[in-house]
């Protein structure tokens, strides 16, 4: 393992670019907001000064309401589609004047990642003062999500936009596409130049997603313009455990600063309400899960996915719902013949195990699951997400994603999307010093 500890290192590096991350090459040419969180946890294990700085990066880029952008666009390429010319990001009044961005967002997982980057970090001093230089800015972006992100004053936070979600093509969108029908839109796919279509979104898929982004551009990214038009309009579980994860660690960080304490009075009354209307609203009794909730149409989305078990990272279960959810995990997605744990029900007809979210197996949840479980005491199922894991990168190298299915394995390589992924590297890292 310690080979293969050398070579995760060795994909961080070759994807760094001189004060931030890019995924991988030519697929995904820039920065993402929750790829730089997760790399930079493994970079804290061999590189502090690097990890630090991919988190002020990404920080740079904040807007002037908290807001942080999905994607900055550092530099130009011509290999990803849609670039900064089809976002228009600087429509919104407080967009960076200094970087071009997108005017959506990904899972909030900084402030979590912050406190893991202090844990790993062999000088705490040096990182505190880090830590103190910083952590207002994740604070604002927090504060952004409460007070623009939560009409219904729930302390549930909406995402506009699938890719906000972060499980971009999951088929729990399927019936939300149903209730749409974009325009036919005309563009150059510049993914499936890079790897097989049949592993990426649909052409009519990504016709939602962009027409989706012009409803937002059409209102200057107006928060409240979005809350009313936007159709896409969901309660996320696996966003709001991010949240309120990072939230935790806020409160924890500020506390070992020694600071702030009306700011960690603000977040334990963000986290009191979250939590409690999370379990009210988003826990699906029949189920035995958590769920999304499609809060346009005022439906509950019954469908299990990874994200579906995702509170168990934010501790937002009480004991007797997380063994609920570890039973089904496991009944559902831990059969023999699979790799846990697939990104979608392995059942449903929807399941595709080589499609991007719509079944493969990604390292960043099963990283996330594994923590969550080991806070609540499940270190057998931990390991054996963890085992799981590292044994299909071994086998297959720092692929974006992979089959769930063992057998696929013996016969072929089976990881898929981009290869020498950053976060996949990055997260096996921290998994081998686990």
């Amino acid at each position: 393992m310690e080979n293969l500890e050398k070579k995760a290192q060795n994909v961080l590096v070759q994807n760094w670019k001189d004060g931030f991350s890019i995924p991988c090459a030519k697929l995904y040419p820039f920065q993402w907001k929750w790829d730089s969180g997760f790399i930079a946890i493994g970079f804290a294990h061999f590189d502090m000064d690097k990890a630090e700085k991919e988190i002020e990066t990404l920080l740079n880029a904040q807007w002037s309401n908290g807001f942080i952008p999905h994607i900055v666009f550092h530099t130009e390429s011509d290999t990803y589609f849609p670039g900064p010319d089809f976002h228009r990001a600087d429509l919104h009044p407080n967009a960076s004047k200094e970087y071009k961005s997108t005017g959506m967002t990904q899972p909030p997982v900084t402030g979590f990642v912050l406190e893991e980057m202090y844990k790993i970090s062999k000088d705490k001093k040096r990182s505190l003062a880090f830590i103190e230089s910083v952590i207002d800015k994740v604070y604002d972006n927090h504060s952004y999500f409460y007070r623009e992100r939560d009409p219904k004053n729930e302390g549930l936070v909406y995402i506009y936009h699938n890719w906000e979600s972060g499980t971009d093509n999951s088929p729990l969108w399927d019936d939300i596409w149903a209730t749409m029908n974009p325009p036919v839109y005309t563009f150059e796919r510049r993914d499936i130049k890079h790897v097989d279509p049949a592993e990426r979104p649909t052409q009519r898929e990504y016709d939602h997603y962009l027409h989706i982004i012009d409803i937002a551009k059409k209102h200057n990214y107006n928060d409240a313009k979005i809350a009313e038009l936007s159709p896409f309009l969901v309660q996320d579980p696996l966003f709001n455990s991010m949240l309120i994860k990072s939230n935790e660690s806020l409160i924890n960080l500020y506390k070992l600063i020694d600071s702030s304490s009306e700011k960690i009075k603000q977040l334990e009354a963000w986290q009191e309400k979250s939590i409690a209307n999370f379990n009210a609203k988003l826990f699906d009794e029949e189920l035995g899960a958590y769920i999304h909730y499609d809060l346009r149409n005022e439906v509950p989305l019954k469908h299990l996915s990874s994200s579906s078990f995702a509170p168990i990272y934010a501790n937002i279960p009480d004991k007797e719902r997380t063994a609920i959810l570890v039973k089904n995990m496991l009944e559902v997605f831990g059969k023999e013949e699979h790799y846990l744990c697939a990104s979608f029900d392995p059942r449903s007809n929807r399941f595709n195990p080589k499609k991007y979210w719509r079944g493969p197996v990604w390292i960043n949840l099963n990283w996330i699951l594994i923590k969550g479980l080991q806070q609540y005491g499940y270190h057998d199922v931990a390991e054996r997400i963890k085992k799981d894991s590292l044994e299909i990168v071994e086998k297959n190298g720092f692929y974006e994603y992979f089959n769930p299915i063992k057998k696929v394995h013996l016969e072929e390589n089976a990881g898929y999307g981009g290869n020498d992924f950053s976060w996949t590297a990055a997260l096996t890292i921290d998994l081998l010093n686990d």
